[in-house]
């Protein structure tokens, strides 16, 4: 990754330029130095690699380097990337239209605590205060209906608000954050290898893929590579992953409509999906599997091959289940024109993954930036240009159907040989991304002599999507809020993380 530092003048103007140039704002990051230091990494395009951006110091003191100019007026994308530094390290970045009520909801701490700077005294700055929301309607008879936070089932904690003056929704805001975690401040100070087991444990549903980037930047600053067939099988662990991840979201779907007996059907196939993932990896959602230097273990050829067959059978009726849906009035009257993402809405605002591709911004970084096998196998990346519903549950379907061909490509003739590489302590940073199934899961992640993490900043794939939440569900009926919800496939906890 190529870095140039910059001073606070000339920040707005050099990002600009890259996002011009086609260059597309993926995290931004803060590191516990001495003085608060601001990380700009950018992804370029196809092959183009990484960048980052280091702001140089305005001046000799903390304070003065905790007014930083916001990119969010010329970069939306930037704008939940800067309201979560400013609750977790009171970083002000000057211009930016609304700060605070954000990671730290302002009922529970007062204002620029910044509990994730050293030294942090959180005990103290916590309060109890009445919380009113933020309101845009005044009109006469405008009201906010609140959905959650708390809900029957596996549901995780959020609350929706919803504001209108009759049956349609006008504006949501999505209040997030209820059971955050602080994962990446938990990581500072532990090894390598342990930060890890924090990493991956931030949602269930992309383990392997959040450990894989971990690996592959811990890789990068130790100097280690992972073995051939550790290469082969992390991709194909990472597409059985895609591919199980796939099938609970469309499950959602089926299940928002009412349709239980489809619903009832794809959980039986999701469970499946589970028991494969833990014949062939040692754990239903393949924890403790990625691992610095390769994979924890190995999985014979034969085991492999009967879990890529079993998977692919799955898929051939999770596939059928889907076009039958496609005939089905009652189910494409609820999501077809319902809940509809722009093109221009999911580029500006920085969407990624199916949610972003089936509104018809093409972006894997599987296919962009490839890394471990994907240097080798390509995906096929299907798309959709309606950004309704329906086309993001077709983009899951093709996505299921393009990763099991992968699979089957990849299980064939895989190398022989050890599955782990041994390595030795070493300081660095170094920047780890993979495509998630939700979307790029991107961290920066640097490491002291004795590779204990200093620093780790982890964007992953709903983080980014949650922004663009709003947009889908604006504009729509009350009514529909619930399926909407169920086909953008976002996930709380990995955003909690």
């Amino acid at each position: 990754m190529r870095s140039r530092t910059i001073d606070s003048a000339a920040l707005v103007e050099t990002c600009m330029a890259l996002s011009g140039d086609g260059w597309r704002l993926a995290t931004i990051a803060v590191t516990d130095a001495e003085l608060p230091e601001l990380r700009y990494v950018f992804c370029g395009p196809r092959s183009a690699g990484w960048q980052q951006l280091v702001l140089r110091p305005a001046g000799a003191t903390d304070a003065a380097n905790r007014r930083v100019p916001s990119l969010a007026p010329s970069n939306v994308a930037a704008d939940w990337l800067e309201r979560e530094i400013e609750d977790l390290f009171a970083i002000d970045f000057v211009g930016h239209p609304l700060l605070g009520d954000f990671v730290l909801h302002d009922n529970r701490w007062a204002e620029g605590v910044g509990p994730m700077r050293p030294g942090a005294r959180i005990r103290e700055a916590r309060v109890e205060r009445a919380w009113q929301p933020r309101r845009v309607l005044r009109e006469e008879g405008a009201f906010v209906m609140p959905v959650g936070p708390v809900y029957a089932g596996e549901a995780e904690s959020a609350l929706f608000l919803l504001e209108t003056v009759g049956e349609d929704v006008v504006r949501t805001v999505p209040r997030l954050f209820y059971k955050y975690r602080g994962v990446e401040k938990l990581a500072q100070g532990r090894s390598v290898q342990d930060a890890l087991l924090l990493v991956e444990r931030a949602n269930g549903t992309s383990a392997f893929a959040h450990a894989w980037t971990y690996c592959m930047a811990a890789e990068e600053i130790l100097g280690v590579r992972a073995p051939a067939r550790a290469e082969r099988l992390r991709a194909v662990f990472a597409e059985l992953e895609r591919v199980r991840r796939h099938v609970a979201a469309i499950r959602a779907i089926v299940d928002s409509t009412a349709l239980w007996v489809g619903a009832a059907r794809l959980l039986e196939l999701e469970e499946r999906l589970l028991r494969a993932c833990g014949a062939a990896g040692g754990h239903r959602y393949l924890f403790g599997l990625a691992t610095v230097g390769g994979l924890q273990r190995d999985v014979d050829d034969s085991t492999l091959l009967a879990v890529a067959n079993d998977a692919s059978d799955v898929g051939k009726h999770v596939v059928a289940t889907v076009e039958q849906l496609a005939h089905t009035s009652s189910f494409l009257d609820r999501i077809q024109r319902v809940g509809i993402l722009t093109q221009a809405q999911a580029e500006q605002f920085g969407a990624v993954g199916p949610f972003a591709r089936a509104s018809g911004a093409v972006f894997d970084l599987r296919c962009e930036q490839p890394y471990g096998a994907y240097a080798t196998f390509q995906p096929v990346v299907p798309s959709a240009d309606e950004g309704d519903g329906y086309a993001r549950l077709r983009v899951l379907a093709q996505e299921i159907r393009s990763s099991l061909a992968l699979i089957a490509e990849l299980t064939r003739e895989i190398p022989t040989g050890p599955v782990r590489t041994a390595w030795s302590a070493r300081s660095g940073e170094a920047l780890g991304w993979a495509e998630a199934p939700g979307g790029a899961s991107v961290q920066l992640l640097r490491l002291d002599d004795e590779a204990r993490c200093i620093d780790l900043r982890f964007t992953p794939p709903s983080f980014r999507n949650w922004q663009n939440f709003r947009w889908v569900t604006e504009d729509f009926a009350f009514q529909d809020f619930p399926i909407i919800l169920a086909t953008c496939g976002l996930c709380v906890a990995e955003n909690d993380r």
